[in-house]
Parts: C-alpha cells; structure tokens; sequence
C-alpha cells in the first residue's frame, strides 16, 4: 500500500477503538445517567470482556444496548489493541516514523549536493564535502549499502535508481546545487549526467569514467568534470616516488578541518560589496584573520599563483586562502556577518 501503509493500519486501528470507546460511554450517559468516569469504566470492561461487576444494576435499556455492544464489538476491539502493540513492539511504526521524517527533511532540502552511488568513491566525497558542512544526499539503489552505511537515522538518503528521472526529481535536482555520479558503469554515468542536466542544466555535474573514451562522452553530455579515478591513482602513486616531500606538503594542506592547515576558496563579493577598482591588498585578510591568498581565480578561468598586493579584483574572482583552522574560523566569521 506504500509508504505509509504502517500509518494506516495503526490509524485505523485507533480510529475504530475510538469510535468503539467513543459510542460505548455516550450510551452509558444517556441511557444508564451514568457520569464519564463510570461510563468510560463500563465501557471498557464491556469491550475488553474482563467480566469485573457492573458500576450498578443495569436497567432493561441498559442490557440491551451492553448487548449490542459486546455483539458490534466482538473481536474488533482485540484487533485495534493488537494492531497498534505489534506496530509499536516489533519496531515497524519506528522505522515508518523515522522514514516518514527523512522524507519531509528532504521535501524541505534546497542547496544540497547529490552523491549517486556509496560505493568507496562516495563515501570519500561525502566525507570530505561534510568536513566543509555541505548538505549531503544520496541516492543508492543497494539495499545492503544502505543498511550498512545509511541507516543510522542522521544521514540524508533515497533508495533509488540513479539513472531514473523520478528518482532524480525526488533527491530534489532542481534545488540541488551539485551532482556527483560514482556509480560503477560509465553507461550508468552517463544516464545520470544526461537526465541530470535535462533537469537542471545549471546543476554543476561531476563524474568517474574507468577509461579516456567514456571522459569525452561524459563532457561531450555535459559534465563539468569526469574523474578517473584510476588515472588519479596511478599519478599519486608516480608522484610519490620523483616527489614524495611535494605529496606530503599537499597532504598536510588538509580541507577537512583536523589539521594545523587549511585551504579555503571564497568569492570576493562575500567580502566586500565595494568592489570597484578594488586592489587585493586593500582587503587586509592577513591583518584581520591572519589568513594569507595563496591564489586567484579570474571570472576568465586564469589562474595567478602568489599574486601581487596591485592586482585589481573583479565581483566573480575567486580567492584561495591559507590558513590555520582557527584564522579560517575568524574568516568564516566575518563571511556571514
């Protein structure tokens, strides 16, 4: 019956076992002039069939509707009582109400990024994007995975198919601000990255391809970035060997807030609104933060390594920023002021 089929049976149940209590204690009250506490008393002791003596005699009325009581009754009210005890004992109505709220926290979701697939690719991006407090959702169609990994009653996910439409439209795409694919066909890739654009063309796509063939289908259908992540290995693994102080250096520019370094990315107009004619040096990041900008990126995608205090900013530049966790804090501070 659906998602809410839990919530059914259990409002049914209530609703008949009210109508039961409710029915029983007005007939008391108008036929036997009884006051709600006796009422309600008798009425229980009828449809529970406890057989414990009467609040009085009943009248001749009395008998009779005590009788068609019991009859109406008979085995229904036992129904009600088991239905909402075995919800409740077995833990069935929990995990209804637990999935009922992560639906509406999900309704509610705007601004947050898709991961398709938790396999170990996604687990490390949702990861790393929860170190810099991103909103998370996934979409995983394995129900092992799920058990495993998501069901811990703080993460954020669907069980679908991420290549399906309906699936995308209920991760909320068009409110999402990002998508990252690491499902483990490059077909299945590039499903995803085609209805996700067709959804949301301005949905920033990021993917994995398993060779230089499916990188250039992905681009050629709109991802803004294709990841292979066995190319990225086998560079990492090269690197290590002709520059393994330069790998550490950059490991040790952590992103995830646990070392004494970090390296942060923010838009210039988050700075100041006064951006005309505005020179890098006259935003004083290092004397007000102690944070230095280690890079820039124009709105023409050029970017200039260690630039000099003269260089003019635009509205769209992007700063890169280093810092240790506690000088990245007081930037982050000023940010939202």
């Amino acid at each position: 019956m659906g998602k809410f089929n839990v919530f059914q049976k259990v409002y049914f149940a209530l609703f008949i076992l009210l109508i039961l209590l409710g029915g029983g204690v007005a007939g008391y009250i108008l036929i036997e002039g009884y006051n709600f506490l006796d009422a309600f008393y008798m009425t229980v002791i009828t449809l529970s069939t406890v057989g414990f003596a009467e609040v009085k005699t009943l009248t001749e009325e009395g008998k009779i509707f005590t009788t068609f009581l019991i009859i109406s009754s008979f085995g229904t009210f036992a129904y009600g009582i088991s239905v909402i005890s075995r919800s409740i004992l077995s833990g069935e109505f929990k995990q209804h109400v637990k999935k009922y709220r992560l639906s509406n926290t999900i309704e509610n979701l705007s601004g947050h990024i898709i991961i398709c697939g938790f396999g170990r690719n996604g687990r490390r991006a949702a990861r790393k994007l929860e170190a810099y407090g991103e909103k998370i959702l996934v979409l995983e169609n394995n129900e092992d995975t799920i058990q495993q990994f998501l069901n811990d009653g703080k993460s954020l996910y669907i069980h679908g198919d991420a290549t399906s439409d309906d699936a995308l439209r209920s991760a909320g795409i068009d409110r999402a601000k990002a998508l990252i694919s690491t499902l483990s066909k490059d077909s299945d890739n590039l499903y995803v990255v085609i209805s996700a654009k067709g959804l949301n063309p301005d949905l920033r796509v990021i993917t994995r391809a398993s060779n230089q063939s499916a990188e250039k289908k992905l681009k050629r259908v709109g991802a803004n970035a294709v990841v292979m992540p066995e190319g990225v290995g086998g560079a990492h693994m090269a690197t290590l060997v002709v520059s393994p102080n330069i790998v550490e250096f950059l490991d040790f520019l952590s992103v995830e807030g646990s070392s004494s370094i970090n390296l942060e990315e923010i838009r210039v107009s988050q700075l100041t609104d006064n951006i005309e004619g505005l020179k890098l040096k006259n935003l004083s990041l290092r004397q007000t933060t102690g944070c230095s900008i280690i890079g820039v990126k124009t709105p023409d995608n050029e970017y200039i390594i260690n630039p000099g205090g003269d260089l003019t900013l635009t509205p769209n530049s992007r700063l890169f920023v280093l810092g240790k966790p506690e000088e990245i804090e007081s930037l982050n501070k000023m940010l939202h002021e």
